[in-house]
């Protein structure tokens, strides 16, 4: 009898293939009539699609002219709604063009999934008017959005502190920098809070709230140097950032030296992010390999999703001087039997001058064997050449910088760790 369970399985699988096409096939002919209006329409001028009537209780309107002229387009797989459903992050690849420059590929962001939007709606109303559903516009006006008006010169940490990653433990300087380079106003570049319209100033605080991924990208641009992808506006609640390059994942099963050079990078990322001359220590929360991408020309490593950043301010933590601020923290590392886990404390990131955390979250999560991915172990430095294998080094290094037997161990691992990479690049070059 087992030997025809190779056949049932394999009429079963068939059986499943047809069952998948024909329910496939079923599903475009319901939607004909939808799927010939999408290729024949522009969404993104549409100005309740991208949720522009929501304004203020949206993330800007820097861009909407782009949007309403038409310079703004989905790609072919974009503009079939009944994919929707599997799109949960609101992620769309679109195509931005300019009369002398031709056109390039953007990708376009919800900033939350449909739900995520709608609980923010019925959090508004609620707290405007007691009842879930009310005109958003207006119920904005009686939040605490709308509590800083032009009276208030500055935005200060005592108002937003906790609202999101970002502002957990938000200083001054941080929130000067934030409005300051806050790229949905035309009079950019003050600090001071009562410079913005009334209308900007609900916006930031709607961002920073909801999803504070574009004042990241804004606060530490990628013109500057910093490993984040380019801002570029938004219109309603649709925000539009470059497109980077494919996701880190598909670079997993690249050649040896692609994938070193890979590694070298990101370990490069999480110490600048972690020791820069600014004294801003951004501590990575979510790390996973579609959290990244690689540039399609110059293939530079950058973060694409920077919505779970933790921002501090040592210049503050040694102002301030709180419990045991300049002893080493050393990340617990913890097993798990999920993707891309990690353990942190948002307090103690935000109250120690010298943390481990990302060098731990980059060698945990995308580096070493204990690295979970889509099914697949080992990290993107699995399956090193014998002679990389037979020395040891890369897998103790990588085994320290994870999971430290030594005390302040991943300190100097990764150290260590950034400097064996730098040796394995120039050789596979």
């Amino acid at each position: 009898m087992l030997r025809f369970l190779p056949l049932k399985l394999g009429r079963l699988y068939r059986c499943l293939k047809l069952f998948l096409a024909v329910g496939l096939f079923v599903i475009l002919l319901m939607n004909t009539h939808n799927l010939l209006a999408s290729f024949q329409k522009n969404e993104l001028a549409d100005r309740r699609f991208i949720n522009l009537n929501k304004c203020p209780a949206c993330f800007g309107t820097s861009w909407c002219r782009k949007f309403m002229n038409g310079q703004v387009t989905f790609e072919t797989w974009g503009r079939l709604r009944f994919l929707d459903v599997f799109n949960v992050k609101n992620v769309f690849f679109a195509q931005y063009g300019e009369p002398r420059e031709g056109t390039r590929r953007i990708v376009l962001k919800r900033l939350g999934s449909n739900q995520e939007l709608a609980d923010i709606d019925q959090k508004i109303c609620k707290r405007a008017t007691g009842r879930p559903r009310c005109d958003i516009v207006q119920a904005m006006y009686k939040t605490e959005f709308a509590r800083l008006n032009g009276d208030v010169r500055l935005l200060t940490p005592d108002v937003v502190e906790g609202w999101s990653d970002m502002v957990h433990c938000p200083s001054q300087r941080l929130l000067d920098r934030v409005v300051r380079r806050y790229a949905e106003t035309k009079d950019s570049g003050s600090f001071l809070l009562k410079n913005l319209k009334d209308t900007e100033r609900m916006q930031l605080l709607m961002t920073l709230a909801f999803n504070p991924e574009p004042l990241v990208l804004q606060s530490f641009p990628s013109d500057e140097g910093w490993p984040f992808a380019k801002y570029l506006g938004a219109c309603g609640r649709m925000v539009a950032v470059n497109y980077v390059g494919e996701e880190l994942w598909n670079f997993y099963s690249a050649p040896w030296g692609k994938r070193v050079d890979l590694a070298r990078q990101l370990m490069d990322i999480a110490e600048q992010l972690t020791n820069n001359d600014f004294d801003f220590a951004l501590y990575l929360l979510d790390v996973s390999f579609d959290n990244f991408a690689v540039g399609s020309r110059d293939g530079k490593v950058i973060v694409v999703d920077a919505e779970n950043v933790v921002v501090a301010d040592k210049r503050l933590i040694k102002q301030n001087k709180p419990e045991n601020y300049d002893v080493w923290y050393e990340s617990k590392f913890e097993e798990c039997d999920k993707e891309a886990c990690l353990s942190f404390s948002k307090d103690i990131l935000c109250s120690r001058v010298t943390v481990d955390h990302n060098y731990y979250a980059i060698c945990q999560n995308l580096l070493s064997r204990y690295a979970k991915w889509r099914g697949t172990t080992g990290g993107l430095l699995h399956d090193p050449p014998a002679d990389v294998a037979r020395d040891g080094q890369l897998e103790a290094l990588l085994d320290e910088c994870a999971n430290p037997k030594k005390r302040y161990g991943r300190f100097q691992a990764a150290k260590d760790l950034r400097d064996y990479l730098e040796q394995l690049a120039n050789a596979s070059r």
